[in-house]
């Protein structure tokens, strides 16, 4: 689900900066006030989790690949904005060390998989925890993964209508909406979100039998 540079038109990853630069700037302050020398082991351990299986990209059929991000993880330990800085620094280095991503695509990559799956998550939790905790915590991954999925779907697809030559051939991602939402939203609604779902829960609930680490995460958040 990484956009890799050369796929998104400067009309999509300037104004992606402008929009993201202060966001980023205000999950900083929140990530300050999370992190000690308590929190950090903990943030550190699940940040890097997140790292190891965004970068195991799984074939799928159809021609397409995806991932479990442990984006839902993160924000409901901590919080979203921690989440989003969390990932967004994840996304970085795999971009710039292992060119799993683009630099000019990094801010929607960031946008997508950080702060839009972080507040999904979030929200989706609070909503339906007061029904069912399992159910609550697996719909949280999913619906994280499948919003982060259509986002990228709509910012790819919309690349063929607003960056292409006179003739009106696109000049960067070739495929329009028509491929790119049934692609991606489809195979992260039925694997991908599945996977997320059942990886949210596992983890929380093993994270939970530890409430001394959820106390520290929580109580500094």
């Amino acid at each position: 689900m990484h956009i890799p540079d050369g796929y998104l038109s400067p009309e999509t990853y300037i104004p992606a900066y402008a929009i993201s630069i202060p966001l980023f700037a205000y999950g900083l302050k929140k990530l300050k006030k999370t992190l000690n020398e308590e929190t950090l082991p903990l943030l550190s351990g699940l940040t890097a989790f997140s790292f190891l299986i965004m970068m195991l990209n799984i074939p799928i059929p159809g021609g397409t690949s995806g991932h479990a991000i442990g984006t839902a993880v993160l924000s409901l330990i901590f919080n979203p904005w921690v989440a989003f800085i969390s990932v967004s620094l994840v996304l970085l280095i795999q971009a710039l060390l292992f060119g799993d991503g683009g630099i000019t695509s990094w801010p929607i990559n960031s946008i997508a998989m950080g702060f839009i799956a972080s507040f999904i998550a979030y929200y989706s939790y609070k909503l339906l925890s007061k029904i069912n905790k399992n159910l609550a915590l697996f719909f949280a991954g999913w619906s994280s993964i499948v919003a982060s999925s259509f986002f990228i779907a709509i910012v790819l697809g919309i690349q063929p209508y607003i960056a292409h030559d006179p003739s009106g051939k696109p000049l960067f991602f070739p495929f329009d909406l028509k491929i790119t939402v049934p692609a991606l939203v489809f195979s992260h609604m039925l694997y991908f979100g599945v996977a997320e779902g059942i990886f949210t829960v596992l983890v929380i609930k093993f994270l939970t039998k530890n409430k001394e680490l959820l106390r520290l995460a929580q109580n500094e958040t």
